[in-house]
């Protein structure tokens, strides 16, 4: 009689049959699939601004201006260094005045967010974006 030798290879076609099969399974269904969704907020649902505010409007060229509506409205230009003391000597005499900032359309984000961020590491608590509601 004749004494079989064994075979030391891997059969690797039936982990290729599982293989296919796994990727038509994947490409069926991921597109069924949901990806997440960020249900951001419209202008048009904007709550309106509060009646006398601090005012820090953001020019197209990146220069600012300081409008206290609480004492009359009259604004005026500021640099970049005395924004936070100016605003912080405003809200001493009225912690609870809310301060708005608004950026024109043209100017930069990183511009906008750099001012919300300067005043919220003064300790300034209300800070918003003044945004224009758009027309129904």
């Amino acid at each position: 009689m004749r004494s079989r030798r064994l075979k030391n290879e891997i059969n690797v076609v039936p982990y290729i049959d599982v293989m296919l099969v796994l990727l038509v399974i994947f490409m069926v269904a991921a597109p069924m699939m949901t990806t997440g969704s960020i249900d951001l907020p419209s202008v048009g649902k904007a709550a309106e601004a509060p009646a006398q505010p601090l005012e820090i409007s953001i020019r197209a060229d990146k220069s600012l201006s300081l409008t206290n509506r609480a004492s009359g409205g009259k604004s005026q230009d500021i640099s970049r260094k005395d924004l936070k003391n100016s605003v912080l000597a405003i809200l001493a005499k009225n912690p609870a005045q809310p301060v708005l900032i608004a950026g024109d359309k043209k100017v930069e984000y990183e511009a906008v967010l750099s001012v919300m961020d300067e005043l919220q590491r003064a300790q300034v608590k209300r800070i918003s974006l003044l945004v224009q509601p758009t027309g129904k």
